[in-house]
């Protein structure tokens, strides 16, 4: 007897989670080594060059979200060929559009820092940063990718395993580097590229072996242009979400270098570490729902989806609700974490977590809509889940500050997300209410 769908949902939900906050610690352990060892300069720096890394980030979410999802779909029909076929295309794309990418940043990765308010010594360590990260571009591409790619493939407790293993080389490169041969940016740049190229480069190697259900041979990886737009119809709303957050980013740092100073991109960047930790754990919850969505889209089963999305959506909310809680009881224990001695950036830092987070369980509703559209191929949908976040947040942006000031910049964001759900939940609750007339005719059939 198969087990329950809710029991399947736990088996991919659990290993994903754990495998999106491992996945976090590239960032997260960048961040505390560099706020304890470099400084408010050395946060504002990687605040600055995260919005092109956001960018490639993007890219490998596009082709990993994009091939998985379609692979599964094409499972799901019995169409095995397809499946094959899809994995092959999203493996050759990584390598087609590494260099287009490198070479497209490297050429403005200078005037996006200049955009964005850095100058001097935080531009000097941006820089330093991002000429690393953007020559190990496939490497970024490829491991954001194989993580979903290998849960798609029914492995996601060795996805989780690759990402651990990530994780430990980049901790222990970052220790040395930046603490130890006090590197500072080139450093951090240069532990997360190491820790990226195994990652990459096991998950690969993973296909061509004897565990993967969708094995692979080197005459196989061949580009179907047909599958191409296909992968990026379900991948591009994952593209949006990291390019949103990128552009979010990068006018965040813009309005705080105007109206404030760096060390308030500084706070910002502390801020941005915080809530990775929420956000890749709805993103793992997501991802963890988005592959049994696809199958049972596939095989047109929608009283499992349903489940699947109120199991996801409830989860994501409930631990957005705690982490606000927590975080707001305990600001400045979080805070010290990455700088425990700056008191005029941690008051900064507190002063955002109280107005910019409160919002923040929306967040989890908003990543599970976009997620649950990509895996039933409404990639129209998804994206307008994720690009309307940033339609309706730039005129807070642009109003906000010009009469509160700096608050004015932390709470755009919460006000935008309010708005945005308000109109999800109405087109999510029309989805619901066509789910239940399906219902008795699938009963029927």
């Amino acid at each position: 007897m198969k087990s329950s769908i809710y029991k399947q949902f736990w088996k991919y939900t659990i290993p994903t989670v754990a495998a999106m906050l491992v996945n976090g610690l590239y960032q997260v352990v960048d961040g505390i080594f560099i706020g304890r060892y470099v400084g408010a300069d050395g946060l504002a720096g990687i605040n600055v060059a995260w919005p092109v890394i956001g960018t490639i980030l993007g890219i490998g979410m596009l082709l990993g979200v994009g091939t998985g999802a379609l692979a599964s779909i094409r499972q799901g029909e019995g169409d095995n060929l397809g499946a094959k076929q899809s994995l092959t295309t999203g493996l050759s794309l990584l390598v087609v559009l590494a260099p287009l990418v490198s070479i497209v940043l490297y050429f403005f990765s200078d005037s996006f820092l200049h955009w964005q308010g850095a100058e001097g010594r935080v531009f000097d360590l941006g820089l330093q940063y991002l000429q690393i990260l953007i020559g190990a571009c496939i490497f970024t591409l490829g491991s954001i990718a194989m993580p979903f790619l290998l849960r798609n493939d029914d492995s996601p407790n060795l996805a989780t395993l690759l990402m651990v293993i990530g994780a430990c080389i980049n901790i222990i490169l970052d220790y040395l580097m930046i603490a130890v041969w006090g590197w500072e940016l080139a450093g951090a740049a240069l532990a997360t590229a190491i820790a990226q190229a195994v990652v990459t480069l096991l998950g690969f190697g993973y296909f061509f072996s004897s565990r993967a259900k969708l094995r692979l041979k080197c005459f196989d990886l061949r580009l179907k242009l047909s599958v191409v737009p296909q992968i990026f119809a379900i991948g591009t709303s994952s593209f949006f979400m990291y390019a949103y957050g990128s552009v979010m980013v990068a006018v965040h740092n813009s309005l705080f270098a105007q109206y404030g100073d760096v060390l308030i991109i500084g706070a910002y960047a502390i801020l941005g570490y915080i809530i990775t930790v929420y956000y890749l754990t709805v993103e793992g919850i997501a991802n963890g729902m988005q592959p049994l969505v696809s199958f049972n889209h596939g095989a047109g089963n929608q009283a499992n989806i349903r489940k699947l999305l109120k199991v996801a959506m409830t989860t994501s909310i409930l631990v957005g609700i705690v982490f606000i809680v927590v975080l707001n009881a305990f600001p400045r224990e979080f805070v010290s974490v990455f700088n425990s001695t700056d008191t005029e950036l941690i008051e900064n830092t507190v002063l955002g977590i109280r107005l910019h987070m409160f919002t923040l369980f929306l967040d989890g509703f908003l990543v599970v809509s976009g997620a649950y559209y990509q895996a039933i191929n409404k990639g129209s949908k998804a994206l307008f889940v994720t690009i309307g976040n940033m339609l309706v947040q730039l005129p807070f942006l642009y109003m906000m500050p010009k009469f509160f000031g700096v608050p004015g910049i932390w709470v755009a964001y919460p006000l935008s997300n309010i708005a945005l759900s308000i109109v999800v939940i109405i087109l999510l609750l029309k989805d619901l209410r066509q789910f239940r007339e399906l219902q008795p005719q699938q009963a029927v059939a």
